[in-house]
């Protein structure tokens, strides 16, 4: 049965990276009005209040231990991803901001692979993250910009791949204990939304609705709450409990080819030669990781 829905794990997980690798046009024009802090609490208040009027009811836990690992999913997935990401780019460039998260997939495979059962790793694995990884890097630093290393900034970024890699094996922890998507996702946040507290005094949290319920930007702050936020996490999660958390993280190889194709059409942007080649060399990781993550993963339910 779990073999009859792969197809649709990837989908979710393609679906929700192609909205995700559009986010950064909604967050960049937020960011005319509003703090980064400010941004990321209202989407996932919006997300958090979409999830419960969908399915309202309460999740009860079986077991404390349970509930640690949504605590630790909720603080690793919603306030130190993101805020990591945010500092990050205070202090580094965005291209090396990008190319480092697209890391993420090695540090969830080797996660995976140490923690939980079925999510073995194989020498194509590597030998796909590598091809992808150079993808990443030429549409990246495409000739516009120049690679620079500021050590602050990007180990903030590194950071941000790892906590990332340790929510995507949190959410294939949660996904079998057999609750439902909806109610679990909806947890998450919940206590993604304590633990940036602290983060709301730090930073300054004064944010103007009167100037959010502009159209403009009321739209912007309603996508990110509803598309990036609540949809995408819920079918982001679906996806790592049906294919599993190396074979999902893959498909954040195409969030700067997905940012690349979003800019020339919304940006107009003009798409070089090396945004090309690293935009086919990044499909063709993809491919590779992905095909052999299956061949892996059929031999295992052989032996089994």
């Amino acid at each position: 049965m779990q073999k009859e829905k792969e197809p649709i794990g990837h989908l979710l997980a393609l679906i929700t990276i192609l909205i995700w690798g559009t986010t950064f046009i909604s967050t960049k024009v937020l960011l005319r009005v509003i703090s980064p802090i400010e941004i990321l609490f209202l989407r996932f208040v919006i997300g958090f209040v979409i999830l419960f009027l969908i399915y309202p009811r309460r999740l009860k836990v079986k077991e404390k231990k349970q509930e640690l690992y949504f605590v630790a999913a909720g603080l690793c997935g919603v306030t130190l991803y993101y805020l990591l990401e945010n500092i990050a780019l205070t202090y580094t460039f965005a291209s090396n901001v990008g190319v480092i998260i697209c890391i993420a997939p090695f540090f969830t495979a080797i996660f995976a692979h140490l923690f939980l059962e079925g999510e073995k790793l194989s020498f194509s694995f590597f030998g796909g993250f590598m091809i992808a990884a150079i993808g990443v890097f030429l549409i990246s630093f495409n000739g516009s910009t120049q690679l620079q290393l500021n050590p602050l900034g990007d180990i903030l970024a590194i950071l941000a791949s790892i906590v990332w890699a340790a929510y995507s094996v949190f959410t294939k922890k949660i996904s079998s204990f057999g609750y439902n998507m909806i109610q679990s996702t909806r947890k998450i946040f919940l206590y993604g939304l304590l633990c940036m507290i602290p983060a709301l005094f730090i930073f300054e949290f004064k944010p103007s609705f009167e100037v959010l319920l502009e159209p403009v930007y009321l739209f912007n702050m309603l996508f990110l709450g509803l598309g990036a936020s609540a949809l995408c996490f819920v079918t982001w999660n679906l996806a790592v409990k049906i294919v599993g958390a190396i074979n999902t993280s893959l498909y954040i190889y195409l969030v700067p080819v997905i940012t690349v194709a979003t800019s020339i059409i919304v940006l107009h942007e003009k798409m070089t030669g090396m945004a090309i080649a690293g935009t086919l060399l990044t499909l063709v990781g993809l491919f590779v990781s992905e095909r052999r993550g299956k061949m892996t993963n059929t031999i295992i339910a052989k032996q089994n």
